[in-house]
């Protein structure tokens, strides 16, 4: 059985839990064996405060607009029903991890072990030593279409990192390989089928006693059924 992992992105307030910043988007994509597969999770958060202008900077989402959405304990009880014990996908996964632990422990939940946690910017890091690990940097590199990503959203990044996530675990050179194999196969199949074709007839004469035979067998018919019909 595939595994499956769930790749999470959270949008905030600002840069510190610990300083009374708060949760105000999360986004989550299930991936099973590395690929996305269609299910997910996604919230906007009212985060009982208000939303600084060098966030709102960042990703777009203002105090007005979230006036009237969820707060985090409306849905908490999904959004873990949704993760459950599988590994978590996250970009910079200290920062997100802070802010999701930061919002459990206020409703008296356990906080998340940073075990669980994923985190692509190691992987990067790990796999290009020196160069920019950032999610527009790394989706540049792959070639994943960032035309969507005007501003940051945790739904939105969470798709793309989804996409980038299969790329570090080599996911499209392995499809691609695959396909070239199958490719190979098929094509010596069709050589070997085609050359099966233009083999010539064999012919096996048949010996003098081997026809005198014949004839001694068919004398002992007393009116055969194709003599009737010739």
């Amino acid at each position: 059985m595939q595994q499956r992992e769930v790749v999470l992105d959270t949008e905030t307030t600002g840069l510190d839990p610990a300083s009374g910043h708060r949760v105000v988007e999360i986004g989550c994509i299930e991936v099973i064996g590395g690929v996305r597969s269609g299910a997910f999770f996604h919230s906007y958060l009212n985060p009982e405060r208000e939303v600084p202008d060098e966030a709102v900077r960042i990703h777009g989402i203002t105090t007005d607009f979230l006036k009237g959405k969820p707060i985090f304990a409306e849905k908490v009880d999904d959004f873990l029903a949704f993760i459950a014990g599988d590994p978590l996908v996250i970009h910079n996964a200290g920062f997100d991890m802070r802010f999701i632990n930061a919002e459990l422990e206020r409703l008296g939940f356990p906080a998340l072990p940073f075990e669980r946690a994923i985190d692509t910017v190691l992987m990067a890091r790990k796999k290009f030593p020196g160069s920019p690990a950032s999610l527009d940097a790394l989706c540049k590199r792959f070639e994943i279409d960032l035309s969507a990503r005007a501003k940051h959203g945790a739904l939105l990044d969470a798709e793309l990192l989804a996409d980038v996530y299969l790329e570090l675990l080599g996911g499209r050179q392995v499809v691609l390989a695959l396909d070239q194999k199958n490719a190979e196969n098929t094509r010596t199949e069709t050589e070997s089928a085609q050359s099966r074709e233009k083999l010539e007839p064999r012919i096996f004469p048949i010996a003098p006693e081997e026809l005198e035979a014949h004839a001694h067998m068919l004398a002992k018919f007393k009116k055969p059924v194709w003599e009737e019909y010739s």
